[in-house]
């Protein structure tokens, strides 16, 4: 039941064909990079996470052996002297054994865990953004694949006139030969071309299906039909604000920058931790005990901890003039971009201009085309000319409406190509 309410509601629009702006945002949906916006969103929120354990206490655990050529021992007169007083100091022995764990609290970091994050997260954004970008290139390649199936369709459309009218002066010619006032081979002439236009319309329809399959594929729908855009052709306009993803790519990019060099200010501040140690071995923190008796403690010491290290100050300044450099090179290509960009609206719009001149001038050629072959089919019918003469005028015509055709649909192309130029 679910199955066919979804076939009924789809049913209008395989009826009426798929828009434009349908394809493309099927396109969209469907092309594989559009998964990597879950799997970016999901890596960024996974390195913040970490990052933020660095306020948990961090542990190790160690465990040495050691054997050391020398060791603390008592000067040999007060080893007499406690040898004679019955006191058995033996020193420490030279093998040496420790198991300990060490645990560190930061309390204080400068801002380092909170630099770390924001970088992380506008890294993310700069991800996203140049998904973005190569998702958007979708578009492009749906609009040649749209129009060249919208332009077959309208060659075919006319291939099926030009059969209409070669088959009707068919049947003229036959009634005349059978009268006697037309050769047979006049018939045969016209019967030609007629296959002729057959055999192009077959052609048509082989390109139309493998279109209609890429196109299908692409999109990952059924792609039956397309419909014309009705828009309005404005080939002198101003140029349009830009809204292409390749610019927030950029923001996206300066951010990181930004966020970097606010990194190097973090590394300057001094870090404030708690730390605890404690281990278990031979020999502990008291000292003189363990000269006396060769037996493993328990042993522990806890405490604050102040670190300031001005190593950073040395790179910082050539750390700042990098991420500047950085900054004017993004600045640099944003302004190639953006004048590449703006020469490609001009030819667009003057291309769209150029179209709307020549479709006035088709109208007139198509007009005075069909006038010159009526006026050949009378002539022809009263003999005055040949079959020959016919075929060229028909032929020219049907040239003149192609022309047309190709002209109506290069002037869309470059509307839609102007609006992906500028994202509109």
């Amino acid at each position: 039941m679910k199955k066919l309410f979804l076939a009924l509601t789809m049913l209008p629009m395989l009826v009426q064909g798929q828009t434009l702006e349908e394809c493309q945002q099927a396109a969209e949906k469907n092309y594989p990079l559009i998964q990597q916006y879950g799997l970016v969103e999901k890596t960024t929120q996974l390195t913040v996470a970490n990052i933020q354990k660095g306020w948990l206490p961090q542990v190790s655990a160690t465990a040495q052996a050691t054997y050391q050529s020398d060791v603390t021992a008592w000067p040999s007169e007060m080893k007499a002297m406690m040898s004679g007083m019955g006191i058995d100091m033996r020193g420490l022995t030279k093998d040496q054994y420790r198991v300990g764990i060490d645990v560190q609290q930061t309390i204080y970091d400068g801002g380092v865990i909170g630099s770390q994050k924001r970088i992380a997260r506008e890294q993310g954004k700069v991800q996203a953004a140049q998904n973005e970008v190569n998702i958007y290139n979708v578009r492009k390649r749906v609009n040649e694949m749209y129009f060249s199936l919208l332009l077959i369709d309208e060659q075919i459309k006319l291939n099926n006139d030009l059969q209409t009218l070669l088959a009707g002066n068919e049947r003229k010619l036959e009634s005349m030969t059978r009268r006697g006032t037309a050769a047979e081979s006049d018939l045969q002439n016209v019967k030609a071309e007629r296959l002729n236009a057959v055999q192009k319309a077959t052609e048509l329809a082989s390109q139309k299906q493998m279109l209609q399959r890429l196109l299908s594929t692409f999109c990952g729908m059924e792609v039956t039909e397309v419909r014309k855009p009705l828009v309005k052709a404005d080939g002198g306009g101003m140029m349009a604000e830009n809204r292409r993803p390749e610019l927030k790519a950029m923001d996206a990019q300066i951010s990181v920058l930004n966020a970097q060099e606010k990194a190097l200010n973090a590394a300057l501040m001094p870090k404030v931790g708690l730390f605890a140690q404690g281990f278990y071995g031979y020999p502990g923190l008291n000292m003189f005990e363990d000269m006396m008796r060769h037996k493993w403690s328990l042993n522990g010491i806890v405490g604050a901890r102040v670190t300031w290290n001005i190593g950073a100050l040395y790179t910082r300044k050539n750390d700042k003039a990098k991420l500047q450099l950085q900054r004017d090179m993004t600045d640099n290509n944003r302004e190639v971009f953006l004048f590449n960009n703006n020469l490609e609206q001009i030819q667009q719009h003057e291309n769209i201009a150029r179209y709307q001149k020549l479709m006035v001038q088709d109208g007139e050629i198509i007009a005075l085309r069909q006038a010159v072959r009526k006026a050949a089919e009378s002539k022809l019918a009263h003999g005055i000319i040949d079959v020959n003469d016919l075929v060229r005028e028909i032929n020219q015509e049907h040239a003149a409406c192609v022309q047309q055709s190709v002209h109506e649909i290069e002037m869309l192309k470059e509307i839609y190509d102007n609006k992906y130029t500028t994202n509109q």
